[in-house]
């Protein structure tokens, strides 16, 4: 066996959709702290995370191939 091994995740569809859901949380909560006019740096630290998240899960094939195409565009949006 090479020392690169390629990891190669089995999702299943139910999980793939569960996974856009999670997304979606992080996205109505990214909207609601940049509603507010000022944010802690505990807020501002929730967004980062929230961001890189999604930004990780769009690279992620079988994440990216479960959204719509509307949904892919808001999602990158973000990032």
């Amino acid at each position: 066996m090479s020392e690169e091994t390629k990891f190669v995740e089995e999702v299943t569809a139910e999980q793939a959709a569960k996974s856009v859901l999670a997304a979606y949380d992080s996205v109505k909560l990214i909207a609601e702290l940049k509603r507010k006019r000022t944010l802690s740096e505990e807020e501002t630290a929730t967004i980062t995370r929230n961001v890189e998240h999604i930004a990780i899960m769009l690279g992620k094939e079988w994440f990216a191939t479960a959204l719509t195409a509307e949904q892919k565009t808001e999602l990158e949006s973000l990032i």
